[in-house]
């Protein structure tokens, strides 16, 4: 007899797939966070934005809140509680400490600041953020920093972000089992560098010529006039910005950043980029085709089926830990050939050992499939 996994809703944050991790069965309390708060904690430099300094203020208000892995991407943002992380022991408590990760923190900081949810996704999302006014290299260290700019740690994929505030202090929320901290800034190792938020918390406005807005990743990113990297460079942005897509093709395969994609997308100005650098999955949802190539039909018995969430991504294997395959920035249509038992998740309050295998041969947990834990209709791998 087959048994039926079964989704539950928890009270914990709302996450991506980058958050997935598995279930953590156990019972012993969560230390009491300290409520005496760091009186170090604040502007402690000139040169910053009203902005800026308020949304220190609003990160040194948390001086002792819990470290939560998870926490702080509720709907709204603000503490909630976390979730285990899936590997190390001092997060095994985190279900039930209330409080914020390292980029929770940083949301809920320019949220208080602004008014508006400009940070929310995980620390690398922040890190390409369309709100930057300003980037700064590894190299050029603290010397040109202000209060309220924050600071990334990563080598290739960035892991944690601090807010700076001045005279070589930033805030963070550092690890599991710590508590919201002052500490001395660091920029050794894999610091990656640091971004200042746009001062008046209004988003860059989109294009004003047509098309779909989604917003790129990346640095040095270069347009082309056809779709393939040997033809002419209309233009290359030095930074993540918005882009407005006209539609999309399959033409040349293209390999960067750890991905191979032959999907393109051409813009307002009738250039192309390779879909590689655009946020969502390798084949943009709700943009047409432009004509020059058909999108492969759904094989082997496959079935249709949407999914929800933004950040889920797909791996080679039923496991969060295998090795990724594709990336959805926001809900697409994938196609299911099979399904089957496997690594137990718990994500989005939602926990299930189900997952689907794609067309392409990779695996997504079937939390991010709408319809029941166990699809209807899809046979068994």
């Amino acid at each position: 007899m087959q048994t039926t996994s079964t989704r539950r809703r928890t009270s914990g944050a709302i996450l991506g797939a980058s958050a997935l991790a598995l279930t953590a069965f156990f019972s012993a309390p969560a230390h009491a966070a300290p409520a005496a708060a760091d009186a170090t904690c604040g502007v402690l430099a000139s040169g910053a934005s009203a902005t800026a300094q308020a949304a220190v203020d609003a990160a040194c208000s948390q001086i002792g809140v819990w470290y939560s892995w998870g926490g702080g991407h509720a709907a709204t943002p603000g503490a909630s509680y976390g979730f285990y992380d899936g590997s190390d022991p001092d997060s095994l408590h985190d279900g039930e400490r209330k409080g914020f990760d390292c980029s929770g923190l940083m949301r809920y900081a320019y949220y208080r600041a602004t008014g508006k949810d400009l940070l929310n996704g995980t620390a690398d999302d922040q890190f390409h953020t369309s709100q930057a006014s300003a980037r700064f290299s590894a190299g050029q260290g603290t010397a040109p920093l202000v209060p309220g700019d924050l600071m990334f740690w990563g080598s290739g994929h960035i892991h944690h972000v601090a807010m700076y505030l001045g005279g070589g202090q930033m805030v963070e929320a550092y690890e599991s089992g710590t508590h919201i901290r002052v500490t001395s800034v660091r920029t050794g190792g894999d610091y990656a560098g640091a971004v200042r938020i746009n001062g008046s918390g209004t988003p860059v406005p989109p294009p004003a010529n047509g098309g779909t807005v989604f917003e790129t990743w990346g640095t040095g990113v270069r347009t082309h006039r056809s779709p393939s990297v040997g033809s002419g460079v209309v233009d290359t942005f030095a930074g993540p910005t918005q882009v407005s897509v006209q539609c999309q093709q399959h033409a040349e395969t293209v390999t960067a950043e750890g991905y191979t994609n032959d999907a393109w997308a051409k813009l307002a100005d009738g250039s192309w980029v390779t879909n590689i650098y655009i946020k969502g999955p390798a084949w943009l949802p709700g943009i047409p085709d432009c004509g020059g190539s058909s999108t492969p039909p759904p094989s082997g018995g496959s079935k249709a089926f949407q999914t929800w969430g933004t950040g889920v991504r797909t791996h080679s294997e039923p496991n969060v830990n295998a090795g990724v395959v594709d990336y959805f920035a926001q809900p697409t249509t994938v196609n299911v050939v099979c399904q089957k038992h496997a690594q137990e998740v718990t994500a989005d309050g939602y926990t299930n050992d189900a997952w689907s295998k794609l067309t392409d041969g990779s695996w997504v947990t079937n939390i991010y499939i709408k319809g029941p834990a166990w699809l209807d209709g899809v046979a068994t791998c």
